[in-house]
C-alpha cells in the first residue's frame, strides 16, 4: 500500500465550503487558461479537454472539481483507483452522471502487469502503455473480460532516464502493433514534457509527438485510424502543449493546490 494512504482517507466524501470554493476557483482558472491558449494558437474553442490529475485527492475533492466543470479524471496508482471508484461512481450517479461515460476515468501513471486486474473494471483508458509486453497483457485481460480498453502509447520525448515511455524512434512501430491487438483501442499518444526551464526544448518534444501521431494516422495501418489524441501538457507547460497540438492536458496542482503527499 502506498504510504500516504495510511494517513489520508481517499474514500472520504465530505468537504467543507472553503475547500470546495478553492477547487472551483482552480478549475475556473485552468479552463480559462485553456480557452486563452486555444485562442492564441488559433485553435477551435473546446478542442482541448481538461483531465484533472487526482493523485492523493479524496472523493470529496474530486467531486468538487467535477461540480465545477471537470469532465475527465486521471489517477496515477491502481490502489487509488480501487479506493475511490465506488464513492466516485455513487456521487456521480447522484448528480445524473455516469463515471466512465460522462466522466471518463483514465490511468495516467505507470502500470505493473500484476495490477492490470485492479484497474480494468473501472478505467476507460490507460495512458501509460509503453511496451508491447504491457499492451499484450492488457489485451489478454480485456479479451477475457469481453471488453475493449482505450490505450495511449506513452513516449519518452525528453529522453530523461527518470521518465517512463518508449523511445521516440520506436513509437510508430509500437503503435501499429498495438492497433492490431484485440481488446485494445489505440486512441493516441502521451508524453511528459521535459523537466527543464528551456521552452524550446519542451516545445520540441511536444512538436515531435504531434508529428509522430500524424505519421501513425497517415500510415493507414490497421487499428490506427482512432489514434488522434495527444495527451501532453501539465500545470507548468500547458500553454506550450496546446500551441503544439495537445488534445488533453493533465492538470493537478493548478486545480487542487500543492500536494501534501508525494
Amino acid at each position: 500500500m502506498t504510504a500516504y494512504m495510511d494517513h489520508k482517507d481517499l474514500a472520504n466524501e465530505t468537504i467543507d465550503e472553503t475547500r470546495t470554493r478553492e477547487i472551483a476557483d482552480g478549475v475556473k482558472r485552468v479552463l480559462d487558461g485553456i480557452a486563452a491558449a486555444e485562442q492564441a494558437a488559433g485553435r477551435d474553442a473546446g478542442s482541448v479537454r481538461l483531465l484533472a490529475a487526482t493523485k492523493t485527492r479524496d472523493v470529496g475533492e474530486i467531486m468538487a472539481a467535477i461540480d465545477a466543470g471537470v469532465r475527465m479524471i486521471g489517477e496515477n496508482r491502481p490502489q487509488e483507483v480501487q479506493a475511490k471508484a465506488e464513492g466516485l461512481a455513487r456521487q456521480c450517479a447522484a448528480r445524473g452522471l455516469e463515471l466512465g461515460r460522462d466522466v471518463p476515468f483514465h490511468l495516467i501513471g505507470q502500470l505493473q502487469s500484476n495490477k492490470i486486474g485492479k484497474v480494468l473494471p473501472v478505467v476507460n483508458t490507460i495512458e501509460s502503455v509503453d511496451s508491447i509486453e504491457l499492451a499484450e497483457k492488457i489485451a489478454r485481460r480485456a479479451v477475457m473480460r469481453n471488453m475493449t480498453v482505450g490505450v495511449l502509447l506513452e513516449v519518452n520525448e525528453s529522453g530523461e532516464a527518470s521518465k517512463s515511455g518508449c523511445a521516440p524512434s520506436h513509437a510508430i512501430d509500437l503503435a501499429k502493433r498495438i492497433g492490431a491487438m484485440g481488446g485494445l483501442e489505440l486512441q493516441g499518444l502521451m508524453t511528459i514534457g521535459a523537466h527543464v526551464d528551456d521552452e524550446a526544448t519542451i516545445r520540441a518534444g511536444f512538436a515531435h509527438l504531434r508529428r509522430t501521431r500524424d505519421q501513425i494516422l497517415a500510415s493507414g495501418a490497421q487499428g490506427t485510424e482512432g489514434c488522434t489524441e495527444l495527451s501532453m501538457g501539465m500545470t507548468q507547460d500547458m500553454a506550450i502543449a496546446i500551441e503544439e497540438g495537445s488534445t488533453i492536458v493533465r492538470v493537478g496542482t493548478a486545480i487542487f493546490g500543492p500536494r501534501a503527499f508525494i
